[in-house]
């Protein structure tokens, strides 16, 4: 929940709100240090697997110019994360 300029609050749906949305979302959990599987960035913006992808390769990769490592993990799932 964030608050309106009038006080009240309104629930945060992922929709753009001017600060990123999703796409934002998205990217904080590329940055942390273990990364984050295909299931973490669907559970977390409801999108289905292969708009992820689609996002991390056109948006991530090709318009931010950003490193995007892979790398599969001992219990199989593989995890993205941004590169320095």
């Amino acid at each position: 929940m964030t608050k309106t300029s009038k006080g009240k609050a309104k629930k945060v749906t992922g929709k753009r709100t001017g600060a990123g949305g999703k796409g934002r979302v998205i990217l904080d959990l590329l940055r942390r240090k273990e990364g984050a599987t295909i299931a973490d960035l669907t559970q977390t913006t409801g999108w289905q697997p292969h708009s992820v992808r689609g996002f991390l390769s056109g948006q991530v990769v090709k318009k931010l110019g950003l490193k995007l490592e892979s790398a599969k993990r001992e219990d199989g799932q593989r995890v993205y994360k941004i590169s320095s």
